[in-house]
C-alpha cells in the first residue's frame, strides 16, 4: 500500500511537471485575463511521435485517479476566490487610486453580510476617529469649555490636559455617562442586515440623503475622511504616547534609534534627517554607511544622467563616429530614452566594464575611505576633514535633486517620446478632458499636479470644482474680515449685549477665535449649515456649478456668468494663498499683519548688518536659507553669490559691448579658420565656439578657482581676492565696494536672464521686437490707449492669448478705474477750496464741513453713508452704465458725452478717438496720482503729505546742502538719502558732479562737429581722419580698439591719480583740479558765496546735461543721424 502511494505520488509529481511545461509553452493568444482563467479550457498541442502521446496519456490517466478529489477541491476554492475578488468591486468605499483594496483577504469568503457588517463597522470607527481627531486639535486651538466638567469633583473644563493624558482625568462617573451613550447610539436603532442603519444610514440627514445618488457620495466622501482620521489618530495616539505631548514634541524622543544619525554626512535644514521608511531604526551604523555609499554614487550617475539629457541640447553632440565600425555617429544618436536602442551591443559592453571598473578598481569595505564616498578624487573632497564634509553634504543635496530631476526625465520622455516632454504629444491624457473647462486660465493653463482629474471623471471634477468656489468665497470674506477693522474701524455697540462683549472689544485676527462666546460659534456653524442645505447641489442642478442665484457673481447670460465665475475662481484662490499667509505671520507674531518687531528672537536677524543687506529690500532671504543662524555657511553663500555676480556683470557686459565696439580683429581659431568676426553674438555663439576653445574656458575656470583657493569666506571677507580694485586695506572701505558690487552683481545676474530669455525667444541678442511677428501682442498695437512715447505696454503679458474679448473687458475696466480716479484726485483737491454746507448726515448731526478731506474721512461717514455710496455704485453698474459687447469700452447706452445721462455720443472719428486717448491718458495718471495722494495721506495725517510733518525725517538733514534750488527744492523721490548718512551723501554728490561735467562735455560734443573738427588722423596706423568719424553714436563702430583703450586709460588716470576724492574737501573739489578743473593747482575761489553760486550753477547746468545728452542719445539712435532730423526740423 505504502509503495502503490508512493507510486502515485510520483506519477503524480510526473504529471505536475509535464503540465507545468505545456503551461509554459502553451501558444500565444491562450491566454486570458485573471478573470478568463475561471472558465478557460485546456488546449492540445499537436505532439511528434505515438510513443511521447501514448507516454503523455497513461501518465495522464493514471495521474486522475490519485489527484481527482485534491484537485477538485482545489479548483473549486479557486474559482470561488476569483469570483469572491470581483464581488464587491463597485462598493461604496472603492476609490481611486486605490481601487478596491483587501490585502488580507476578509471578502475572500464573498459573504455579502459579513462585508456589509464590516463597512459598518468602518463607518462608525470612522466617525469617532473624525470627532476623536477634531477632539485633540480644537482644545489647542479654540481654548476648552469654560466653567466645571464636574461640579461635583470640583473639576474643571482647563483643568483636563489635552491627548491621552485626559483619560486619568475624567472621573468614573464621566466614563459611565460616556459608556451609557455610546450604549444608547448603539441600541437605539435597528442595525440587523438590510435595514438603513446597516449601511450607516442613521437618519442623520447631513451625511446622508433622500436621493440615493447624492447618498451614496456623501458616504464615499465620509468613508475616505474616516480612514483618513483613523490614520491620522493613530499617528497622534503614537506621538503622544512616545513623546507625552499631544503633538509629539521630537525633543522628547531622548532615546529614538533615529536620533544616532542626526549629525551624520546628509542631514542639512530644512528637513534634517529624514527617514520615513525607517531604514535607520536598527541603529546599525555598518548599513548607514553602507546606504550612504550607494546614495552618494547614485547621486553622481544621476548628475551625470541629467547633464547627459540637458547638454546634447545645448552644446550639440560630438563631431565624428560613436562607432566607425557600424558607421554609426555622434549625431545619429538620439537624446534620451530613444538612444538607448541606437547604442550598438559594444557600446554597452564598454559601459559596463567602466563601470565594473570603477566598482572594483579600489577597496570600498568598511572603514575605507572609498566606503565614505572618497575615492580620490579631490574636486568632491580635500585633505580638510571639515571641508571634505563640507563638499560631500553640497554633493549629496546635488545628487537628490538630480535622482529627482532624471526620474521626472525619465517619466515625461517615456510619456511623451520627447526628452523634455512635449505637452503636445499627450493626445490621449485624461488630463485634456478638462482643458476647456471653467478656472483654466493663463499663464498656467491647466493646472493638476497632483493628478486628481487622472480618473476623467466629470462628475469628481465638478463637485472639486463647486468645493474650489466655496473655499474661495470664504476665503475672500475671510481676507477681508482681515483688512476691513484695520481700515474702516469695528461695528458700534456690542456683539453679545448679554456677555457684555462689544465688536471693539475683539481684536483682528486669530486672537478673536477666543474673544468669541459659545452661543457666537453656534450662530455662525448655523449660518455655515443653512448657506449649505438650503439648496440642492446634487450634480447638474445651477448650485452643483456655483451658481446659488447670487447675481452679482453670475448672469442668465451663459457666456458672461462663465467670464464672472472664471473671474472670481481666480480671486479665489489668491484670497486662498493670501489668507494662509495671514494666518501663518498672525500665528507667528501676535500680529493679524505680522509686525517684524516681534521677530525678536529669530535667528534671521543674526545678519541683518552682514554685507550685502541695503536699502529699500534689507535683509532679504525669503526661502528662509539663514534660518539655522550658520555664520559658516551664509559666509559660503555670500561667496558664491559674489562670484556668480561677477561671472554675470562679465557676460552682461560681453553681450553689450560687441554690439557697441565691434568685434576683436584676426583670429579666435586659426587651426579652424575661425574669426572673431564669424562668431554671432549671444547664445548664437555657443554652437561656434570649438571644442578646444570650451576646453580652454573650463580650464581658465578652473585656474581662477583654484588659484584663489576656496576658504576666502573661513579666513577672511568673502570675496576678497586681494584685488584691489573691488576691495581695500581700508575695512571700512572694502565694506562699502563689496556692497556695491554685490547690488550691481545681483542686477547684473537678472539682467542676463532676461537677455537669455529675449535671446532664446527672438533669436537676437537684443530681442528685436521686430522679430515678433507672430506675437499675439501684436493684435492689440493699433487699440485705443496705445500712445507715444511707450506704445503699447502690457509688461505682464496680460494679452498674449490675444483674446479680444477679454482685452476689451480689461480696457473697460481700465476706463471705469480712470474715471473714478479722475473724480478722487478731484475730491481730495475741491474740498481745500470749497465745501458742501448743510449736513452730511441730519440725524447724525454731521456736517459737511465736520468731515475731514481725505483718508481721516472714512472714520467720520456713518455706516447709513456707505451703505448709499455702495448702492449708488451697484446703480451705477449694473443699471444706468450696463457693459454692451457691441459698443466700445466704456461706452455706455445713456451714458451721453462726459458721462451725463443724455444719450448723446460723440460722431465716430479722429477727433473721438483723440479724446477718448486723452482720457485714457488723464485716467492712468489720476490712478497714478490718487494712489500717491493715498501714500502721503497714511504717512503724514495730511491730505497733501505736508512736508512741515516729517520734523524728524532724516531727509531734512540735507536740505541746505549744494545743489538744493527752487523751484523743486530738495529732490529725492527715491529715498537713497533718508538713512541721514553724510558720508554716502557726499559720495553722490561727487558722482553726481562728475557724471555732470561729463555729460556737458558730451553734449558739447554732440554740437560742436557739426561746425568743426579736427585736421589730420585720429588713426595714422588706420589711416582714419578725424573727418572720417561720424558724429553722434554711430562713432562708436568707428573708433578702434586702442582708441577705446586709450579712452579707458585715460579715465582711469583721471579718476585715480590726477583728481583723487579727499574727504577733508568738498565734493568734486580736487586738490590738483584748480578752477574749472584745469590741473594749475590754483586754490579755491575766495568769494564764498559767489563760489557757492557757482557751483550751483555746475550743478544745474550738469543735470541739465545729464537730461540733455540722455535726450541726443536716444533721438540718435531712433532717428539714426545727428543731422537736423534728429533736432525735428
Amino acid at each position: 500500500m505504502a509503495s502503490s502511494s508512493r507510486a502515485t505520488v510520483a506519477a503524480a509529481a510526473g504529471v505536475t511537471l509535464l503540465g507545468g511545461a505545456a503551461f509554459v509553452s502553451a501558444p500565444a493568444g491562450r491566454a486570458g485575463n485573471l478573470r478568463a482563467t475561471v472558465s478557460a479550457t485546456p488546449a492540445s498541442a499537436p505532439v511528434s511521435g505515438l510513443e511521447a502521446s501514448s507516454v503523455t496519456s497513461m501518465a495522464i490517466a493514471s495521474a486522475a485517479v490519485a489527484t481527482c478529489f485534491a484537485s477538485r477541491k482545489a479548483t473549486a476554492n479557486s474559482k470561488h476566490q476569483l469570483v469572491a475578488l470581483s464581488a464587491f468591486e463597485n462598493e461604496l468605499g472603492v476609490q481611486a487610486p486605490v481601487g478596491f483594496w483587501d490585502p488580507a483577504g476578509f471578502t475572500a469568503d464573498g459573504s455579502t453580510e459579513n462585508f456589509a457588517r464590516r463597512r459598518q463597522t468602518e463607518l462608525k470607527h470612522g466617525r469617532i476617529s473624525m470627532l476623536a481627531t477634531m477632539g485633540y486639535i480644537t482644545p489647542e486651538i479654540t481654548g476648552k469649555f469654560p466653567g466645571y466638567l464636574s461640579p461635583s469633583a470640583g473639576l474643571k473644563f482647563a483643568d483636563v490636559p489635552n491627548g491621552l493624558a485626559a483619560i486619568s482625568k475624567v472621573p468614573a462617573a464621566g466614563w459611565g455617562q460616556i459608556l451609557a451613550y455610546m450604549a444608547f447610539c448603539e441600541v437605539s436603532q435597528d442595525q440587523s442586515a438590510g435595514t438603513p442603519a446597516a449601511a450607516g444610514d442613521f437618519g442623520f440627514k447631513v451625511l446622508t440623503a433622500s436621493d440615493p445618488e447624492a447618498k451614496k457620495t456623501k458616504l464615499a466622501a465620509e468613508l475616505a475622511n474616516g480612514r483618513l482620521a483613523m490614520m491620522a489618530i493613530i499617528g497622534m495616539f503614537f506621538q503622544d504616547g512616545l513623546t507625552g505631548s499631544a503633538w509629539g514634541d521630537w525633543a522628547n524622543y531622548t532615546a529614538s534609534p533615529l536620533r544616532a544619525f542626526e549629525n551624520e554626512l546628509g542631514v542639512q535644514a530644512p528637513v534634517g534627517f529624514w527617514d520615513p521608511a525607517g531604514f535607520t531604526a536598527d541603529g546599525s551604523t555598518e548599513n548607514f554607511a553602507r546606504r550612504r555609499q550607494t546614495e552618494l554614487k547614485h547621486g553622481r550617475i544621476s548628475m551625470l544622467a541629467t547633464m547627459g539629457y540637458i547638454t546634447p541640447e545645448i552644446t550639440g553632440k560630438f563631431p565624428g563616429y560613436l562607432s566607425p565600425s557600424a558607421g554609426l555617429k555622434f549625431a545619429d544618436v538620439p537624446n534620451g530614452l530613444a538612444a538607448i536602442s541606437k547604442v550598438p551591443a559594444a557600446g554597452w559592453g564598454q559601459i559596463l566594464a567602466y563601470m565594473a571598473f570603477c566598482e572594483v578598481s579600489q577597496d570600498q569595505s568598511a572603514g575605507t575611505p572609498a566606503a565614505a564616498g572618497d575615492f580620490g578624487f579631490k574636486v568632491l573632497t580635500a585633505s580638510d576633514p571639515e571641508a571634505k564634509k563640507t563638499k560631500l553634504a553640497a554633493e549629496l543635496a546635488n545628487g537628490r535633486l538630480a535622482m529627482m530631476a532624471i526620474i521626472g526625465m525619465f517619466f515625461q520622455d517615456g510619456l511623451t517620446g520627447s526628452a523634455w516632454g512635449d505637452w503636445a504629444n499627450y493626445t490621449a491624457s485624461p488630463l485634456r478632458a478638462f482643458e476647456n473647462e471653467l478656472g483654466v486660465q493663463a499663464p498656467v493653463g491647466f493646472w493638476d499636479p497632483a493628478g486628481f482629474t487622472a480618473d476623467g471623471s466629470t462628475e469628481n471634477f465638478a463637485r472639486r470644482r463647486q468645493t474650489e468656489l466655496k473655499h474661495g468665497r470664504i476665503s475672500m470674506l475671510a481676507t477681508m474680515g482681515y483688512i476691513t477693522p484695520e481700515i474702516t474701524g469695528k461695528f458700534p455697540g456690542y456683539l453679545s449685549p448679554s456677555a457684555g462683549l462689544k465688536f471693539a472689544d475683539v481684536p483682528n485676527g486669530l486672537a478673536a477665535i477666543s474673544k468669541v462666546p459659545a452661543a457666537g460659534w453656534g450662530q455662525i456653524l448655523a449660518y455655515m449649515a443653512f448657506c449649505e442645505v438650503s439648496q440642492d447641489q446634487s450634480a447638474g442642478t445651477p448650485a452643483a456649478a456655483g451658481d446659488f442665484g447670487f447675481k452679482v457673481l453670475t448672469a442668465s447670460d451663459p457666456e458672461a456668468k462663465k467670464t464672472k465665475l472664471a473671474a472670481e475662481l481666480a480671486n479665489g484662490r489668491l484670497a486662498m494663498m493670501a489668507i494662509i499667509g495671514m494666518f501663518f505671520q498672525d500665528g507667528l507674531t501676535g500680529s493679524a499683519w505680522g509686525d517684524w518687531a516681534n521677530y525678536t528672537a529669530s535667528p534671521l536677524r543674526a545678519f541683518e548688518s552682514e554685507l550685502g543687506v541695503q536699502e529699500p529690500v534689507g535683509f532679504w532671504d525669503p526661502v528662509g536659507f539663514t534660518s539655522d543662524g550658520d555664520v559658516v555657511t551664509f559666509k559660503r553663500r555670500r561667496s558664491v553669490e559674489l562670484k556668480h555676480g561677477r561671472i554675470s556683470m562679465m557676460a552682461a557686459m560681453g553681450y553689450i559691448t560687441p554690439e557697441i565696439t565691434g568685434k576683436l580683429p584676426g583670429y579666435l581659431s586659426p587651426s579652424a579658420g575661425l574669426k572673431f568676426a564669424d562668431v554671432p553674438n549671444g547664445l548664437a555663439a555657443v554652437s561656434k565656439v570649438p571644442v578646444a576653445g570650451w576646453a580652454q574656458i573650463a580650464a581658465y575656470f578652473g585656474f581662477v578657482e583654484f588659484s584663489g583657493g576656496f576658504e576666502d569666506y573661513k579666513t577672511g571677507t568673502p570675496g576678497d581676492y586681494g584685488f584691489k580694485v573691488l576691495t581695500s586695506s581700508d575695512p571700512e572701505e572694502k565694506t562699502k565696494k563689496l556692497s556695491a558690487e554685490l547690488a550691481n552683481g545681483r542686477l547684473a545676474m537678472m539682467a542676463i536672464i532676461g537677455m537669455f530669455f529675449q535671446d532664446g525667444l527672438t533669436g537676437s541678442a537684443w530681442g528685436d521686437w521686430a522679430s515678433y511677428t507672430a506675437s499675439p501682442l501684436r493684435a492689440f498695437e493699433n487699440e485705443l490707449g496705445v500712445q507715444a512715447p511707450v506704445g503699447f505696454f502690457d509688461p505682464f503679458g496680460l494679452t498674449k492669448d490675444g483674446d479680444t474679448e477679454a482685452f476689451k473687458r480689461r480696457r473697460a475696466t481700465e476706463l471705469k478705474n480712470g474715471r473714478v480716479a479722475m473724480l478722487a484726485t478731484m475730491g481730495y483737491i475741491a474740498p481745500e477750496y470749497s465745501r458742501f454746507p448743510g449736513f452730511c448726515s441730519p440725524t447724525e448731526g454731521v456736517k459737511f464741513t465736520d468731515v475731514p478731506n481725505g483718508l481721516a474721512a472714512l472714520g467720520k461717514v456713518p455706516a447709513a453713508g456707505w451703505m448709499q455710496i455702495f448702492l449708488f455704485l451697484g446703480m451705477v453698474e449694473k443699471g444706468l452704465y450696463t457693459y454692451d459687447s457691441a459698443r466700445a469700452p466704456g461706452d455706455y447706452k445713456n451714458a451721453g458725452v462726459l458721462g451725463v445721462p443724455n444719450g448723446s455720443t460723440m460722431a465716430p472719428g479722429e477727433g473721438r478717438n483723440r479724446k477718448l486717448n486723452s482720457e485714457l491718458a488723464n485716467g492712468r495718471l489720476a490712478m497714478m496720482a490718487i494712489i500717491g495722494m493715498f501714500f502721503q495721506d497714511g504717512l503724514t495725517g495730511s491730505a497733501w503729505g505736508d512736508w512741515a510733518n516729517y520734523a524728524d525725517s532724516p531727509l531734512r538733514a540735507f536740505e541746505n546742502e549744494l545743489g538744493v534750488q527752487a523751484p523743486v527744492g530738495y529732490f529725492d523721490p527715491l529715498g537713497m538719502s533718508k538713512d541721514g548718512d553724510v558720508t554716502t551723501f557726499r559720495r553722490r554728490r561727487e558722482s553726481e558732479i562728475k557724471n555732470g561735467r561729463v555729460a556737458m562735455f558730451a553734449a558739447m560734443g554732440f554740437i560742436a562737429p557739426e561746425y568743426f573738427r579736427f585736421p589730420g588722423y585720429l588713426s595714422p596706423a588706420k589711416s582714419l581722419k578725424f573727418s572720417e568719424v561720424p558724429n553722434g553714436l554711430a562713432a562708436l563702430g568707428k573708433v578702434p580698439f586702442t582708441g577705446w583703450v586709450q579712452i579707458f586709460l585715460f579715465c582711469g588716470m583721471v579718476d585715480f591719480g590726477l583728481y583723487r576724492a579727499d574727504d577733508s574737501r568738498d565734493p568734486g573739489d580736487y586738490a590738483n583740479g584748480g578752477i574749472l578743473g584745469v590741473p594749475n593747482a590754483s586754490g579755491p575761489m575766495a568769494d564764498a558765496e559767489g563760489r557757492k553760486r557757482k557751483l550751483n550753477s555746475e550743478l544745474a547746468n550738469g543735470r541739465l546735461a545729464m537730461v540733455a545728452i540722455t535726450g541726443m542719445l536716444f533721438q540718435n539712435g531712433m532717428f539714426g543721424t545727428t543731422g537736423p532730423a534728429m533736432w525735428g526740423f
